[in-house]
């Protein structure tokens, strides 16, 4: 398998993307958007993850991060996508869904192909990582991020979209901490 989109280095930041199977708009409920946030917040606190930047979106997240020098990026990674399957599945269980069935066939479907026995999918397999090499690369990944919501006519201005770090870096009220970096930052 190739390593060309996969976190090697540890020392440096990461554009990532973490992406739903057949890019299923999830995340329009706000208990499955706070399964996501939750479990963002504890890879800080405890996993070592530095976050500088986020968007979560109907069908996938997207970070600048890297681990702290004590973890690997992958690890974080694959711990946070079997955690949050786990707790995704069991909010669709547990909580008002007017589409739990259809979700649970399409994760469940995503599985049939699968050598271990796993009975939901819910995440795409692996993840999509670059290295952020150069300012000019952060910057156009900041805006990618910041301006996704916009694009896709979900909020007007990037700031307004509360599952966004674009609220952190316009010093609005935010959901998720992060590590602020300035948008120049050479040793990123």
């Amino acid at each position: 398998m190739s390593d060309k989109y996969k976190a090697i280095d540890n020392s440096r930041a990461h554009f990532v993307t973490i992406t739903v199977i057949s890019w299923i708009d999830l995340f329009t409920r706000n208990s499955l958007r706070r399964v996501v946030t939750d479990s963002l917040q504890y890879c800080r606190d405890k996993k070592g993850l530095e976050v500088n930047a986020w968007c979560l979106m109907p069908s996938h997240l997207h970070m600048i991060c890297k681990a702290s020098e004590e973890q690997k990026l992958s690890d974080i990674i694959r711990d946070f996508k079997t955690h949050t399957s786990k707790k995704i599945v069991e909010t669709i269980i547990n909580k008002p869904e007017s589409r739990r069935e259809w979700l649970l066939e399409a994760f469940q479907k995503a599985c049939e192909h699968l050598k271990r026995d796993q009975k939901y999918k819910v995440w795409q397999n692996g993840y999509h990582a670059e290295e952020i090499r150069s300012n000019s690369f952060l910057e156009s990944k900041f805006d990618y991020i910041h301006q996704n919501p916009v694009n896709d006519g979900i909020v007007e201005f990037a700031e307004d979209y509360i599952y966004s770090s674009a609220r952190n870096y316009a010093d609005r009220d935010s959901i998720l901490e992060i590590d602020l970096i300035s948008r120049q930052w050479k040793t990123i």
